[in-house]
């Protein structure tokens, strides 16, 4: 059948970067067309270009065999094509149904919002969609994964031909991600072509019909699912074999670095002790909001504590903020690196010296020379691609994003390192070295703990792996003892085998 939307030989161009090389992708009616690459190989810019976020500096865009030019958005979406970012767009304060028609409201005759005629309408597009909301709720009520098919409901509220998701399921339960890739399917079962951008391989096979990679800006190839395999998919988007996904298991220690004797945070009656050991990867599994994060803010001394000590090297320390868990040599790598652990509107070099400004200071002022020489450092050992230590960190992939936050957190010289969903949408290239780094700082001495949703990543990298269920700790295992069975019951609150 003839193509639903093409781009052919799309260019496009940013200060010292060529994002997109003459790069080219078909989109069928009623497809779901996987679109993958490393982080930085133009997956993103493409798509905005298709929406009317950037405009190409050459090539041509083609819907139903009609040469476009979407100047912005609410263009591209007129003429059918819409998008849902990584970062939802919703409004929280609003209802559901006031998200579903931004901009469009029904009114009476005096210009005055009718209601009425809104819930009807949204209850009507909420019925089609499957999607089981209350039109009248407050959209901060909802949980992620129903903000997520909100802001798809309000997408396909326009009856757009072509849909865009970029990681669309980074944030959701598997529970939440299998409903949602449900919905997708109905969508393309009633013609509506599905672009998905993901770093997961298993939706990839499980949803789509083809994959198109991009490598460097570069169109590498097209390969329908059933003629290809995950293998053959990272060696286009690479270049390369990557070999083994995860390290070595660690050697074990009898030093504990870190102890937590009955923890209990403010508004949670659990009680939580463990032990992190010297040169041990402590892997910390359960579902979204079982309490993992909380717990490790609360060592950190970013929430308040309650009740309950913490230990350093076997001697007490008093941590109420993380400026004095940074000065006992923690650091925290935190869930949302763009909300929570960078600032985005500075340089690479700002970002990196942003824990030890007196490591890059004399006299009291900050001297060039060394803030310099700590950037290019950890820019060098952590491979970050960048045009230089100047560079604003926005403008940087998520997986250059996640290795700038990463080498904030080593210029502390960590003796324990907290590390939260480290590997949360960046591809599969850029995982593998973040694996093998934080075991090299494990075989180094330092107690790692790693917070990860995703069950074979606790299962590669952990020495050990605790579960926790309600904000509580309810199970432990060894490397050599955990399953995901095993993990999955614990973490749901089954007791048994």
């Amino acid at each position: 059948m003839p193509p639903l939307l093409e781009a052919v030989d799309i260019t496009k161009r940013f200060p010292g970067t060529l994002a997109l090389d003459n790069v080219q992708l078909e989109l069928l009616p009623g497809e779901i067309h996987a679109v993958v690459g490393e982080n930085g190989a133009g997956k993103s810019t493409l798509m905005k270009i298709l929406s009317g976020v950037y405009t190409a500096d050459s090539g041509e865009i083609r819907l139903n065999g009609r040469s476009i030019s979407p100047a912005n958005p609410r263009e591209a979406l007129m003429l059918g094509i819409g998008i849902v970012h990584q970062e939802l767009s919703v409004v929280p304060t609003l209802t559901v149904a006031e998200n579903i028609f931004p901009g469009h409201l029904p009114t009476n005759v005096l210009g005055m919002v009718n209601y009425k005629r809104l819930f009807e309408n949204a209850s009507r597009v909420l019925e089609d969609m499957n999607v089981a909301v209350d039109p009248r709720a407050l959209v901060e009520t909802l949980s992620i994964a129903n903000q997520q098919l909100i802001e798809i409901t309000k997408t396909l509220s326009t009856n757009c031909k072509v849909l865009i998701l970029d990681e669309p399921t980074s944030a959701l339960t598997d529970n939440e991600a299998d409903r949602l890739l449900n919905l997708l399917r109905r969508l393309a079962a009633n013609g509506v072509g599905i672009l998905y951008i993901s770093h997961k391989f298993k939706e990839i096979f499980a949803l789509a019909d083809r994959v198109t990679v991009l490598r460097d800006g570069r169109y590498i190839g097209t390969e329908t699912i059933a003629n290809t395999n995950a293998d053959q998919i990272i060696r286009m988007m690479v270049g390369r074999d990557l070999g083994a996904m995860y390290p070595d298991k660690g050697r074990g220690s009898d030093t504990a670095l870190l102890e937590v004797r009955d923890l209990r945070r403010f508004g949670s009656p659990a009680l939580n002790s463990f032990k992190l050991y010297q040169g041990e990867i402590l892997g910390f599994a359960g579902l979204i909001g079982s309490g993992r994060s909380e717990l490790a803010r609360a060592i950190f001394g970013a929430e308040p504590k309650e009740a309950g000590e913490v230990l350093l090297n076997g001697l007490p320390v008093d941590i109420r903020s993380p400026k004095q868990a940074i000065e006992h040599g923690m650091g925290y790598l935190p869930e949302d690196r763009k909300a929570a652990g960078l600032f985005l509107d500075m340089s690479v070099k700002l970002n990196v010296e942003a824990a030890v400004i007196r490591q890059v200071s004399a006299g009291g002022f900050v001297t060039a020379s060394k803030e310099k020489t700590l950037a290019n450092q950890y820019v060098q050992q952590l491979n970050i691609s960048t045009p230089g230590i100047e560079q604003e960190v926005r403008r940087l992939s998520g997986g250059n994003q996640q290795k700038t936050l990463v080498g904030k957190w080593l210029a502390i010289r960590p003796k324990v390192l907290i590390v939260d969903e480290p590997t949360r949408g960046i591809d599969v290239g850029s995982k593998k070295e973040i694996h093998f780094l934080l075991r090299s700082l494990a075989d180094s001495g330092v107690g790692v703990i790693m917070i990860s949703s995703e069950l074979p990543e606790v299962l590669g990298m952990s020495d050990r792996i605790l579960v926790m269920h309600e904000g509580a700790i309810a199970g432990e295992y060894s490397a050599a003892d955990a399953t995901e069975e095993k993990i999955i019951r614990t973490a749901s609150g089954q007791k048994g085998e």
